[in-house]
């Protein structure tokens, strides 16, 4: 167990951010809950501390700046000094360009994209003077490929990339031993699709295939107790050709969006009520949890995600799978 492991995460409270608080209390961590709603981070903190954590819930806005460097002094006052942030917090809305306003544009930015450079400028205040601690911006295929009806979530996650890469470069200039890693995620079944802001027919869903938060809260995991992290960690087939795709058919990949993209976040035959929550301006009340509506459809592993949890394993199996065939092989050209 990693009893002196504190982390921070941001969107804690459901979804993902959820999935991964839970992730590292098994590990013993202790953990600052960050979202808005304090009636399910209380909740989130009594689930880690039954999985073997300890949880400091901090309900906040990550649009504050003020709240979320208050948030991180409190954290190290009260759980020690920070080794893990995680950027996870987000929010968007499903519509068309032309029927978008400004407000929803400067809403979304200010926590999806702000949210980030908010959370990781507390961090670093941190881990700077002390050379230490991982910074990990859980990002998504949509920081490479967008997609219609979620523009200004989609533009936020590119401008995630931007700043990231920007940071990269600064800590290599430095030689800085404060790490920062960027997960890059595929559809998952999440809270978020029950509670968007959305001008849709019918209910938004994830783009199939779906993940289970869960698989992808391990990478998040591994990324950040990782002593070396890899610069990017692309989880799921999907994510991985949504990413090669736009940096080789970026054209084709539009034509095929644009016929595609409307019905397939859509779940059919379920109109969107008028009355449908939305947490755009403020948190949906509840205790909320980490899966959404769609388990029955979600994938529970993925050989690809394996591979990543278990890449140097993998690797070596298949050195000495190399290894064993071409002794085989040379035995044989003997004979």
């Amino acid at each position: 167990m990693e009893s002196n492991l504190v982390v921070v995460i941001t969107g804690a409270s459901a979804g993902l951010g959820r999935a991964i608080a839970h992730a590292y209390a098994k590990q013993g961590a202790s953990i600052g809950l960050i979202a808005r709603n304090p009636e399910a981070l209380q909740a989130a903190a009594q689930e880690c501390e039954v999985l073997g954590g300890r949880a400091l819930v901090l309900p906040l806005d990550v649009s504050d700046a003020d709240a979320v460097e208050a948030a991180a002094e409190r954290v190290e006052q009260e759980l020690g000094p920070i080794t893990v942030w995680v950027n996870n917090a987000m929010l968007s809305v499903f519509s068309p360009v032309s029927k978008m306003k400004a407000e929803e544009y400067k809403r979304v930015t200010e926590v999806t994209y702000l949210g980030y450079v908010h959370g990781t400028l507390s961090a670093l205040k941190r881990m700077l003077p002390r050379d230490h601690g991982t910074i990990v911006q859980v990002g998504s295929a949509l920081s490479y490929r967008s997609i219609p009806l979620q523009s200004a979530y989609c533009a936020s996650k590119h401008a995630i990339n931007g700043f990231t890469d920007s940071l990269r470069c600064e800590l290599h200039h430095s030689s800085s031993n404060v790490k920062v890693t960027t997960v890059q995620m595929p559809a998952m079944n999440t809270t978020q699709f029950g509670w968007v802001r959305s001008r849709l027919a019918n209910m938004a869903q994830p783009v199939p295939p779906i993940y289970d938060p869960e698989l992808c809260a391990e990478i998040v995991l591994r990324a950040g107790l990782a002593a070396h992290p890899q610069r990017e960690y692309w989880v799921g087939m999907p994510t991985v050709a949504a990413i090669v795709g736009t940096r080789f058919i970026p054209g084709l990949l539009d034509l095929y969006l644009g016929k595609t993209g409307f019905k397939s976040q859509q779940i059919p035959n379920e109109p969107r009520p008028a009355d449908a929550p939305d947490n755009l301006d403020d948190y949906v009340p509840g205790t909320h949890s980490a899966r959404g509506k769609f388990t029955n459809r979600s994938s529970t592993k993925g050989a690809e995600i394996s591979f990543l949890l278990h890449r140097t394993t993998a690797i070596a199996a298949g050195l000495a799978l190399l290894a064993v065939g071409g002794a085989v092989l040379a035995k044989r050209g003997v004979r």
